[in-house]
């Protein structure tokens, strides 16, 4: 018995790396979401720019729309800005922005000074609709049908590679159609 007890490290050893090696193969940037294919959640929450505007989900039903998700503390939703100024420059899809966790002074500060690429706000001060939704922090960006179903997640900065993903789903609609 007392031999048995020397191979204990060993066997934790192997038991160990196997889920080091497991860890390591896993994409940290893919964060599946609980909602994929299905609805946008319902929200009823007042507008950035207009704090006497309700919005609703029906304000963006009927068209596919990107719903971006962002905030003025947060580093990399600048770094992706300009990219999305540049989407909504040059691209028919709607972007709606869902300002997050943020004070709306700053957040109309920043749209100011930096362009304004979003058709517009949902100011989500208290972080429930980003609850709903399952946001783990800013920015993330999702791809909405006409019918409002959240079709694709992007966790991170919008780039060219991640916005010519998105364009490749939604050209996947337009052949359904035809």
């Amino acid at each position: 018995m007392p031999r048995l007890l020397l191979f204990v490290p060993l066997i934790l050893f192997i038991i160990l790396g196997g889920f080091l090696w497991k860890g390591l193969s896993i994409d940290p940037r893919e964060l599946p979401s609980a909602l994929l294919d299905k609805p946008f959640p319902e929200f009823s929450i007042a507008a950035l720019n207009e704090p006497e505007r309700i919005l609703t989900k029906q304000d963006f039903i009927g068209q596919p729309v990107l719903v971006n998700v962002w905030a003025t503390w947060c580093p990399s939703c600048r770094q992706e800005h300009e990219q999305l100024l540049a989407i909504a420059a040059t691209n028919g899809i709607p972007i709606i922005g869902l300002n997050y966790k943020d004070e709306a002074p700053a957040a109309r500060v920043w749209l100011e000074q930096l362009g304004n690429p979003y058709q517009f706000n949902i100011f989500d001060e208290d972080g429930m609709l980003g609850l709903d939704l399952g946001v783990y922090g800013a920015p993330e960006t999702y791809l909405l049908d006409a019918q409002g179903l959240i079709r694709h997640r992007h966790v991170g900065v919008v780039t060219i590679a991640a916005w010519q993903e998105m364009q490749t789903i939604i050209k996947g609609w337009d052949s359904v159609k035809n």
